[in-house]
């Protein structure tokens, strides 16, 4: 008999078909990489075609398979193109991973009010910020995992029928955004991030009124190396030390690393997670914590 409690056994994705939007590059193709390690066939997805086959190219460590498939969550031909693709080539879903992100406008001379039009802040702000700016951001962050998750739902609920007892995952990336008060010169972004997390809660709750089995749930990263990270000395301030009435910094004093996003989200995806329906889990490193 297999040990019960074996992370091999609780974390395996054998068999899994999974799909991770903006998995290209970053915390996506991070997970990505992870899940096909673990045995799962890996979509990822993306608008831009040459990151996608890209990473795609590279050997998998593992008996899964990343396969690249271009699509735009803010497009819902291009989400119905995809589905197609998979249910044509697999007939179910097992894990949708909604990654996809923009960081959104910023207002980076929000503390710069040297010329007349910018003399207070409320004016600088209304200056700087633009509602075709806010509309983009949500559209990506925020109403993008709706539609995709809608997408996607019956090929996931054909997943978790396959395996009777168990359910199919979705899983929401957030950010610590949603949980600091500080803007960071980006009010639209965090936002959006505390949007998806209430998203979360309520698709989850939502599902299970209706019986189907399809559990959701979100990640909240704090300070993971990038193409949304802010620059290096931004890194450094928000892990090392801010100065005066910034951030203070994470307690565990550096970025995260790539193994900690990705257990997480296997959790989350395998067995080991089946339980967990309707949480955010937040995984920053006690940045939250220290900054309420």
């Amino acid at each position: 008999m297999a040990n019960k409690y074996n992370p091999s056994v609780m974390g395996s994705l054998d068999g899994r078909v999974a799909l991770v939007t903006g998995g290209g590059t970053g915390i996506g193709l991070v997970i990505a990489n992870a899940f096909a390690e673990n045995g799962a066939k890996v979509y990822i997805t993306g608008r831009r075609k040459e990151k996608l086959y890209e990473a795609a190219k590279v050997k998998v460590e593992g008996e899964g398979q990343i396969i690249a498939l271009p699509m735009d969550v803010t497009c819902k031909e291009s989400i119905k193109n995809a589905v197609k693709v998979v249910e044509e080539a697999d007939g179910k879903l097992d894990i949708l991973v909604n990654n996809a992100g923009i960081p959104g406008p910023t207002s980076s001379f929000i503390n710069d009010r040297s010329s007349p039009k910018n003399k207070t802040l409320g004016t600088s702000l209304f200056e700087a910020e633009t509602f075709e700016g806010w509309q983009g951001v949500f559209a990506t962050n925020t109403a993008g995992p709706f539609f995709v998750s809608t997408a996607f739902l019956e090929l996931l609920k054909v997943g978790a029928l396959a395996r009777p007892g168990e359910t199919s995952s979705i899983i929401n990336i957030s950010s610590a955004a949603a949980h600091l008060r500080l803007s960071m010169n980006v009010f639209a972004y965090g936002a959006t991030k505390v949007g998806v997390e209430h998203l979360t809660k309520t698709m989850a709750t939502e599902f299970a009124l209706q019986g189907i089995p399809v559990r959701v749930n979100a990640i909240s990263p704090g300070v993971f190396v990038s193409e949304l990270t802010a620059p290096a000395e931004v890194l450094a301030v928000l892990t090392q030390g801010p100065p005066t009435g910034a951030l203070l910094p994470a307690p565990v004093k550096r970025a995260g690393r790539d193994e900690e996003i990705a257990m997480t989200a296997i959790y989350l995806a395998s067995l080991a997670g089946g339980f967990t329906n309707g949480n955010v889990i937040v995984v920053d490193g006690g940045l939250a914590s220290v900054n309420p």
